[in-house]
């Protein structure tokens, strides 16, 4: 008997995980069993839709079947896993953007793999016995399949709590978090399984659907909002520890039990997700990062040891809680290069033209380069980064490219430079300018684009010279939704996220508008800090206090400007920086010159900018990172005293 039967049923393709007594954890050979399936009935006129089920009372399927990941990877090969999760994936995203109805049937565990296969359909059915859960922190992998789209899709913060701990979810829980969508009782599954393969018409769900009481987590959701809002993971658990609730205490002792490298790892794609464009192959493909590298690099091998193999539950993974730093994160999610995950029938031979390759502009021309693009790059000064082909001129580089980034310092310069490629690029190209610029020029560049013949979007973005490097920048964008989705495959090589804000400016508009906001509040936080000096305050205590309660923020929680508090930032490395105070300068000066433009009364937003220009062009604190306005704060009595 094989693990999974395959047939055509009437007007249904037919898919049943037939491992009863494995749960029906799925092997890669049905992994590529279904696959092949999917791609056939995708193009079969006689099949309407697509039923996939399990035998046995206890799973629809408890995951993926790691025993030969296991083995393999422990005898030094990492290619069988990295091809498994590579095909995995492939099926997981055919299943989200699949042309007919998908309709799963979750009874008993529905967890990891089976999340992928079960959960991604149009028509997601749960019954009495369902339990649906994303456990993988708990063996050193993170939620994938995937799962980080749906949990980043999940109301509140449950997402966060959902990925972190492996918390199960009942029927209503699993409907109200995105897992599922309709509740039909489990005695009337075969009948219901049969009228769908007599009629093809997946509309007879609702017709049998029947409602639900609320579930526990819908209960607890203002618990969950407020320990899992935002901070690092010693940040959340720092507020479970302030609290002495039922929740509180079951949530910390799942905490301590997963791989903090893992929790680390999936808060920070959850909440990329969550803020940008989670598209199923995104988010996959920033999965496949960590689990390309889970085996080497990661606590996979080591989890599955306990958890599984030896059974001692006692786990020694790489890292404490504390210790997982930002940049640790971000070398387990930094792009792969030509190891990155490929989804079937993608269009891999754009042709980028790259102007502007400073400190920021060479990292991300060579990541795009590493991928497999074919990127010339340009700049009056700086050397190509490897990988890139050098360019004599703008208009060379430009010259034939399907899509022209520009990364510039300044909008005068961007509206020369446009006015130089734009005549020269081809018709329908794009020119997408990732510089930090006013908004009247960004408009100016899109309007003249658009009378080119050409498409254009500003996507300035948020990270710094780290985030171009890993690969993990945020980009704002603003033009038209067409031109945005033609190029949301480069800004997942360059970026984790990308937010399409707008029109034409809207990137800029938000940027300028975000950067305000981060020079203000870092401002508060060095006077905070440097009063609390003054008070005989600790900073350790100060920063405990206020990253976990109404003064949180990310200045204070992820960029702490007291060296040795918090996760290690720029503070902690005599304030290298990370975010130049220079650069801040100008960001805060673009937004005063729109606030003027608009009529917008933004007094502490000026505050900030007379501050800053102090800093930089008084006291000589340009190349510092912008939280050194800490140490300056230390040394200062009130102005007026």
């Amino acid at each position: 008997m094989t693990d999974v039967s395959i047939r055509t049923s009437g007007r249904a393709g037919r898919i049943t995980l037939t491992r009863p007594g494995a749960l029906n954890a799925m092997s890669y050979d049905m992994c590529l069993q279904i696959d092949r399936a999917l791609k056939a009935w995708a193009v079969d006129r006689e099949v309407a839709l697509v039923v996939i089920d399990a035998e046995g009372e206890k799973a629809f399927c408890a995951g993926g079947d790691i025993a030969e990941i296991y083995a393999t990877g422990r005898a030094g090969d990492y290619g069988y896993g990295r091809r498994f999760w590579h095909d995995e994936y492939n099926m997981n995203a055919r299943i989200a953007l699949y042309p007919k109805p998908v309709v799963s049937f979750l009874q008993g565990f529905t967890m990891g793999g089976g999340v992928g296969l079960g959960c991604h359909g149009s028509h997601r059915v749960v019954g009495e016995t369902s339990q649906i859960a994303m456990p993988e922190c708990g063996i050193g992998l993170i939620p994938d399949v995937g799962g980080t789209r749906l949990l980043s899709r999940a109301p509140g913060r449950l997402g966060e709590y959902l990925g972190t701990t492996g918390a199960r979810m009942g029927p209503a829980d699993a409907i109200r978090a995105g897992f599922a969508d309709s509740f039909v009782p489990q005695d009337a599954w075969p009948g219901l399984i049969d009228r769908l393969e007599q009629t093809g018409e997946p509309g007879l769900i609702a017709a049998a659907t029947e409602p639900l009481a609320v579930g526990p987590l819908a209960a607890a959701a203002d618990e969950i909002d407020r320990h899992f809002a935002g901070g690092d993971l010693a940040t959340i658990l720092a507020s479970l520890n302030a609290a002495d609730t039922e929740f509180t205490v079951a949530a910390r002792k799942a905490l301590l039990r997963g791989s903090p490298l893992s929790m680390a790892c999936a808060l920070e794609l959850i909440r990329a997700l969550r803020s940008g464009r989670s598209g199923i192959r995104n988010a996959l493909r920033h999965e496949y990062r960590f689990t390309w590298r889970a085996l080497e690099q990661a606590d996979f091998l080591e989890g599955i040891r306990a958890a599984i193999i030896d059974k001692d539950r006692k786990p020694v993974w790489r890292y404490g809680m504390k210790e997982v730093t930002p940049e640790t994160v971000l070398a387990m999610l930094a792009p792969l290069g030509q190891d990155e995950l490929k989804f079937e029938g993608e269009r891999e031979t754009m042709k980028i033209g790259f102007i502007g390759l400073g400190n920021m502009g060479a990292p991300m021309a060579a990541n795009l380069a590493k991928a497999g693009y074919q990127v010339t790059g340009f700049d009056l000064t700086a050397p190509c980064p490897e990988g890139v082909t050098p360019a004599e001129a703008a208009t060379d580089a430009a010259n034939g490219a399907d899509v022209v980034i520009t990364m510039l310092p300044n909008g005068k310069i961007l509206r020369s430079v446009a006015a130089e490629i734009h005549p020269v690029m081809s018709q329908e190209a794009i020119h997408l300018d990732c510089s930090t610029v006013d908004v009247d020029s960004a408009r100016a560049v899109a309007k003249a684009a658009t009378e080119a013949g050409l498409m254009a979007i500003d996507a300035p973005v948020s990270g710094g010279v780290g985030g171009a490097t890993a690969g993990t920048l945020t980009f704002m964008a603003g033009g038209p939704e067409q031109a945005f989705a033609k190029v949301v495959q480069l800004f997942e090589v360059m970026g984790q996220k990308a937010v399409h804000c707008g029109d034409a400016g809207a990137g800029q508009a938000a940027k300028i508008c975000n950067n305000m906001i981060l020079g203000v509040t870092m401002i508060a936080t060095c006077e905070a800090f440097a009063l609390a000096d003054k008070l005989g305050l600790d900073r350790q205590k100060m920063f405990d206090v206020v990253s976990t309660s109404s003064g949180y923020s990310w200045s204070m929680n992820v960029y702490c400007p007291a060296p040795g508090v918090g996760p290690t930032s720029p503070a902690d490395n005599d304030y290298k920086p990370g975010f130049a105070a220079a650069l801040m300068l100008k960001d805060l000066r673009l937004s005063q010159q729109a606030a003027e433009a608009v009529d917008a009364d933004t007094p502490l937003g000026l505050a900030a900018t007379r501050l800053y220009e102090t800093f930089v062009e008084v006291e000589s604190g340009g190349e510092k990172d912008f939280s050194a306005m800490l140490p300056r704060f230390e040394k200062r009595g009130r102005p007026f005293s």
